[in-house]
């Protein structure tokens, strides 16, 4: 009523009024501030608040998920993966997922901050956790307990399919953007392997790349185990 005794009869003003009103609830909701073409002021900001919340509930659930994780059981077989610095996404957590389908002994985590469990839809209390500082630590642990190191790399030097794995075998995957954490120069001992790609793509999703490696180890080994 208001608007229609300072507008009369006018419907170009009352358009006027109509989306000026919108405009300011949308700065509103999507800024916690009005913005009035005079200045904004400040409102409770709404947009952090579920964020926050989030966070928080998601390191509640890797904390519970951790503590269950110390009662976890070596998988069927020796092979471990090494997730060097991985984005603390939902790939760790796919991993996990898939690392107790095919039976991992285990999976060591370098320098990975806390991450969401919900994708390993469990899995993440089954399969054995190793956390480190470093991948010096890392190796050195993996190396005293006889293990061969294999870097997934897309311009490595063998190819999955050729390559030998023995039964003690520790697959090792990079960050997505920045690769590893540390120079492989350094370590003359660790062999790349490449998963064998046909299209334009150079590389593969870090949990897909996991999953190829692990089943290539399986089939490798069948004969060995009850399959």
């Amino acid at each position: 009523n208001k608007v229609r005794r300072l507008t009369g009869r006018n419907p170009s003003i009352l358009v006027f009024c109509f989306f000026f009103f919108r405009q300011t609830q949308y700065q509103k909701t999507r800024t916690g501030r009005y913005n009035t073409g005079a200045g904004s002021v400040k409102t409770e900001n709404r947009t952090n608040m579920p964020r926050k919340e989030t966070y928080r509930q998601m390191l509640l659930r890797y904390n519970k998920e951790r503590q269950k994780n110390l009662l976890a059981k070596a998988g069927a077989h020796q092979f471990v993966l090494v997730l060097d610095r991985l984005k603390p996404g939902f790939n760790i957590g796919k991993i996990f997922r898939s690392a107790e389908a095919f039976g991992a002994n285990a999976i060591h985590l370098v320098d990975i901050p806390p991450f969401d469990p919900a994708p390993a839809k469990g899995s993440f209390r089954k399969v054995p956790a190793v956390f480190h500082e470093n991948f010096a630590d890392c190796h050195a642990c993996l190396r005293d307990d006889g293990y061969t190191f294999f870097l997934l790399d897309p311009e490595g030097a063998t190819s999955l399919c050729r390559a030998e794995l023995p039964t003690k075998s520790a697959f090792v995957l990079g960050h997505e953007e920045f690769g590893f954490s540390f120079s492989p120069e350094d370590y003359p001992q660790l062999q790349k392997l490449a998963i064998p790609q046909f299209g334009s793509v150079q590389s593969l999703n870090v949990s897909i790349a996991a999953s190829v490696v692990m089943y290539e180890y399986v089939r490798e080994h069948a004969s060995k185990s009850k399959l």
